[in-house]
């Protein structure tokens, strides 16, 4: 990515499907005087996603596709995001496979934060699995997008220490503090 120029920030698209902790955070970060990017869009592939609340809240975008048609879908969600000049897509808890002709025409502008130290548990169930495994470790980790699950090129980690005491869902909370704090730094890392 290209270094800003001036006060430009990014026009940006937040993707979820869940209660949007992720975006919040993502929100409050776009409203910092160092922050990169500005979040113009939330795009949501469900009516019950708790997370679109922060757009009425924020008076940000919003628009609900059902992907059920994924070729229909994405080719209205193509033209969504360039009438609104977006040039940057963040996955935040957006539980839907995008297309390889839909990544490809935001080659290297998708990122995605994922509950786990990729390439280790790509997909879901990542906690439960680090703890049948009885894993020492555990974290998050922000990539690119690629057509190929969770495979893209790592631009950040964080590792944490997971506890004989963690549980699935303990360790989930810890992870999720963990992405608070590296998905902006990412973002940051991205374009300076």
């Amino acid at each position: 990515m290209a270094k800003l120029i001036g006060l430009n920030r990014i026009k940006t698209a937040v993707f979820i499907s869940g209660t949007g902790s992720n975006l919040k955070n993502l929100i409050n970060f776009s409203k910092t005087k160092k922050s990169p990017i500005s979040i113009d869009l939330i795009i949501s592939n469900t009516i019950k996603a708790k997370g679109l609340k922060f757009a009425n809240q924020y008076q940000i975008k919003k628009k609900i596709f059902n992907f059920k048609n994924i070729k229909t879908t994405e080719k209205k969600l193509f033209i969504l995001l360039k009438k609104n000049k977006i040039n940057f897509i963040c996955l935040a808890g957006f539980m839907k496979i995008l297309s390889s002709k839909f990544i490809k025409q935001f080659n290297g502008k998708i990122i995605n934060i994922h509950p786990s130290l990729l390439p280790r548990y790509k997909g879901l169930n990542t906690h439960s699995r680090a703890i049948q495994n009885k894993d020492k470790f555990s974290g998050c980790t922000v990539h690119y997008v690629t057509e190929k699950l969770d495979s893209g090129k790592i631009i950040m980690q964080k590792k944490i220490k997971i506890l004989k005491k963690d549980t699935s869902s303990s360790l989930a909370r810890k992870i999720l503090k963990q992405e608070h704090k590296i998905y902006p730094k990412a973002i940051l890392k991205i374009f300076n």
